[in-house]
């Protein structure tokens, strides 16, 4: 058998608390909600609005936003593919810078210790240069044919024609000057391809690392949970005022259903009390009657005597059935109240008195309210029938009429409200008033007046039958 969990001191203290969190949260929650349902939906509207654009002007702010700086280092491939390029270019630029320094590096070999001598004779002015003995024959032959000079002077060798040999032979010069400094840049152009090579490579290790600048931004969850602190809000203003409605139409029901209990009860104690009123007066008169008919005719008083015991026997626990059945009852048992009843005033009235019951045996099921059917009959011989000193006829009727249960009582007394016994309406009140509560608008009850005299009272019920209810049971 396993042992009751016991918790300890600690653990008691962290229940106690959840407890009263668990207490507060529920009541802030039904708080928030009950101000949720008193305000308009415009009004929440603007709210949410307002709500949106504070978020909105404090997601920028601190402490909802902050910067981080750090360095990084990037591997950017097109800065790689670029410097590759570019260190191509400066190689070629190199190569051809340095082919020239060579070409006239050889050359400056090639001319050193070479020095100038000039030779005017008859032919014209020679301009060659003189390399030591050392040299290479072949190369100084084919240096001195490109470095010598030779302005042929005309045969005529007239002044003006040495002039312009002359001229050519500065010509000349000018032209080496030009091959000299040709070389000088191609110098300048190795050393300034170098230098943007060298540039280049540093270049490209400094745009590898760089700066960053991190922005944290808390405000966008702040902007998200607003949204759904307003979306949440109006489901809850939805579906909580549908909870508050729903709880007023309950109390407003259950209000409803004890004052209609209550009416009920008041009702069901009205025709108790005429029921015990009319009861006594009418079991006196028969009591009255029977003794007068020992002497006179007992055989009639006997008759008489049964239908009162049957009369007893079938009213007695009408009001009990009634209360236990939900106020209502099958026709055959009103029906078994009605039969000796007029009995005994057929005796009580003689021939003054004609009577018939038509309802059919199938309807002898069917659902009815007690002490009805007698109440009209009473209202019809008492009001209708004994004040008329020729008597008439009562007829009891039940039938179906769409769908519906129709009883009724006719007869053709004085008519309704026109003897002198006739009383205030208070009967029929009340069963308008039972109907009311037992079928609401389903039930109606109808007087009009008989032809060539007297009244038609009809009551009209939805149609039950208890047999059916005893089925489905």
């Amino acid at each position: 058998m396993s042992t009751p969990f016991t918790p300890s001191p600690q653990q008691k203290l962290w229940i106690e608390r959840w407890q009263r969190f668990s207490a507060a949260a529920v009541r802030y929650f039904h708080v928030y909600a009950g101000w949720l349902v008193g305000i308009s939906w415009k009004r929440f509207v603007l709210l949410a609005l307002a709500l949106l654009i504070g978020v909105n002007v404090l997601k920028n702010l601190p402490p909802f936003t902050w910067h981080i700086s750090e360095t990084v280092e990037e591997h950017d491939h097109g800065a790689s593919r670029r410097q590759a390029k570019l260190e191509a270019e400066a190689r070629k630029a190199a190569d051809q810078a340095r082919k020239a320094v060579e070409k006239s590096e050889k050359k400056k070999e090639a001319d050193k210790g070479v020095h100038y001598e000039i030779k005017v004779d008859e032919r014209g002015v020679r301009i060659q240069p003189v390399r030591p003995a050392a040299s290479d024959a072949a190369g100084q032959d084919e240096a001195d044919d490109n470095a010598t000079v030779a302005i042929d002077f005309p045969k005529s060798a007239k002044p003006e024609d040495i002039r312009a040999a002359l001229e050519a032979a500065k010509d000349k010069l000018d032209q080496l000057k030009q091959e000299a400094e040709a070389v000088k840049e191609a110098q300048d152009a190795a050393t300034v391809a170098q230098q943007a090579l060298h540039d280049a490579a540093e270049e490209m290790a400094t745009s590898s690392t760089r700066r960053r600048v991190t922005v944290v931004q808390l405000g966008d969850s702040l902007v998200d949970f607003a949204i759904l602190w307003i979306l949440a809000s109006a489901v809850i203003k939805a579906m909580y005022k549908g909870r508050i409605q729903a709880e007023v139409k309950a109390a407003q029901a259950a209000e409803t259903a004890e004052a209609e209990s209550l009416k009920r009860q008041v009702v069901e104690a009205r025709m108790a009390a005429m029921q015990a009123q009319v009861e006594p007066h009418f079991l006196f008169n028969t009591l009255a009657s029977i003794d007068h008919l020992i002497e006179t005719d007992p055989p009639r008083a006997s008759q008489m005597q049964r239908n009162l015991i049957a009369l007893l026997r079938a009213s007695m626990p009408t009001m009990r059935e009634a209360n236990a059945n939900g106020g209502l009852r099958d026709l055959g048992r009103e029906l078994a109240v009605i039969r000796p009843y007029l009995e005994i005033l057929k005796v009580r009235m003689e021939e003054r008195l004609q009577t018939e019951i038509d309802v059919p045996e199938g309807l002898m099921s069917a659902e009815f309210p007690p002490m009805m059917i007698q109440g009209l009959v009473e209202n019809a011989i008492k009001h209708g029938l004994e004040p008329k000193a020729e008597g008439g006829r009562l007829s009891v009727k039940a039938e179906i009429v769409h769908g519906k249960l129709a009883v009724t009582v006719a007869d053709t007394g004085l008519g309704f409200g026109r003897a002198a016994t006739s009383g205030t309406g208070v009967g029929l009140a009340n069963i308008r008033e039972r109907l009311q509560l037992l079928h609401g608008s389903r039930a109606s009850v109808t007087v009009t007046e008989n032809q060539p005299s007297g009244t038609v009272v009809t009551i009209t019920v939805p149609y039950r039958s208890r047999n059916d209810e005893g089925a489905a049971a």
